[in-house]
């Protein structure tokens, strides 16, 4: 299976770590050759409620025998699709009233840019130095890292970048600007959690100059900080909210969110100002309903802030410099790229998984799902710990000190 992976699927980089997959279940990850992997990525922060979760399952189960995909999304009334976007309007601020479901955060992210052009009649979008919203051309026009959109330029014009958490950068916010772009937690830069006030000085801004607030919680809600999303933290509302990742329960989803009478302007000049014909797949909102269901009546939230203090307990070694994020949202800092690699790679040896971040290359995620246990955190850090000795006391510790790429 291997060799027509390597074969017949394109790649994204040049050493996928290429593991045969088995099943997952739980925290854990099978290959093909029997051995358990111990998950401290959960898809990259999507398996909220870990893998194969037997609610979610249940729910797609069900959903398949009643129908799959029937109209484009929008036209026909869908009763997974209504529930899930009224849960979620149930559990937000009064203006983020209507739901748009998308296939993923990177569409959800177009269709609020469009919105916010649409609502203001301007274009210039300013976004965060090594901001990351998803992949597309539009998305990448908005993302702060110019190492990873050099090659496909020209990109879409009017976008404009500020310094996360730096106050004097607001300035740059004015009547030119249709809408200000922000993660609520900086995903690739490094899991970099907004300082005091920040998000709410952003937002005065943006009232007072026309501007809309988007704020993307793509990695950072469904419960990941502890509360459904981490702006309820920051004690700020954005005008349009995009969701993803972990909405779905493992399956591919995304939505924006905002006041009904906002969202009416994609009705006309022109009509159908965002369609898609998969967004709000019934199978894939049974699965989201299902996980929000469970994210909000079990105690999956409240438990956050002890998880993230075990980690922190138990992940103290001199190799790493920092830890940084909240909830389970960490990225562990290390001197170098180098080190992180390795320490990557050599824990993968012993059977846990964790994996690199966008634009920070010293560190290390850590972000699994919201149902892991505090004996597999106990279990994991463990190995991480080991790992991280076996490293520092090994002769090839200098030599990574030296390497930065």
């Amino acid at each position: 299976m291997k060799k027509d992976f390597y074969k017949y699927q394109a790649q994204t980089s040049a050493n996928p770590l290429a593991l045969e997959i088995a099943k997952a279940k739980g925290s854990y990850v099978y290959t093909t050759d029997g051995k358990a992997y111990l998950d401290f990525i959960a898809g990259v922060s999507a398996n909220t409620l870990g893998h194969a979760p037997k609610i979610v399952s249940d729910a797609i189960k069900k959903q398949l025998e009643k129908y799959t995909h029937v109209m484009v999304y929008g036209e026909f009334v869908q009763k997974p699709q209504v529930a899930l976007s009224k849960l979620l309007v149930e559990n937000l601020p009064a203006n983020l009233n209507s739901v748009y479901l998308t296939n993923s955060g990177t569409e959800a992210t177009e269709g609020a840019l469009k919105l916010a052009k649409r609502l203001t009649n301007r274009f210039e979008i300013i976004a965060a130095k090594n901001a990351y919203h998803g992949n597309s051309q539009g998305a990448m026009s908005i993302a702060g890292n110019e190492e990873t959109k050099q090659a496909f330029r020209p990109l879409i014009p009017g976008t404009k970048f500020i310094e996360f958490n730096n106050l004097e950068d607001i300035e740059k916010i004015n009547s030119t600007t249709a809408a200000v772009i922000l993660e609520s937690i900086q995903g690739g830069a490094g899991f970099i959690i907004p300082e005091k006030g920040y998000l709410k000085a952003i937002k005065k801004r943006c009232d007072e100059v026309g501007a809309l607030l988007i704020l993307d919680e793509i990695q950072s809600g469904m419960g990941r900080t502890g509360k459904l999303f981490e702006f309820e933290n920051q004690e700020v509302t954005p005008d349009i909210l995009i969701t993803g990742k972990g909405l779905g329960g493992g399956m591919p989803i995304g939505a924006f969110i905002s006041s009904s009478e906002k969202m009416a302007l994609f009705q006309e000049n022109p009509k159908l100002g965002h369609i898609t014909t998969f967004g709000g797949h019934p199978v894939i909102a049974a699965a989201g309903l299902a996980t929000l269901k469970e994210i909000l009546t079990s105690n999956l939230m409240n438990e956050i802030a002890a998880k993230e203090m075990l980690f922190r307990k138990l992940l103290i070694h001199p190799l790493i410099k920092e830890i940084r994020g909240k909830g389970l949202m960490l990225a562990l800092l290390f001197e170098t790229p180098a080190i992180a690699s390795v320490v990557i790679l050599k824990a993968l040896e012993h059977g846990l998984l964790l994996f690199w971040l966008l634009f920070e290359h010293k560190a290390v995620r850590i972000t699994p799902a919201l149902t892991i246990s505090n004996e597999e955190i106990e279990k994991g850090c463990e190995i991480l710990i080991e790992t991280m000795d076996a490293i520092f006391c090994s002769c090839e510790y200098v030599s990574l000190l030296k390497e930065n790429d």
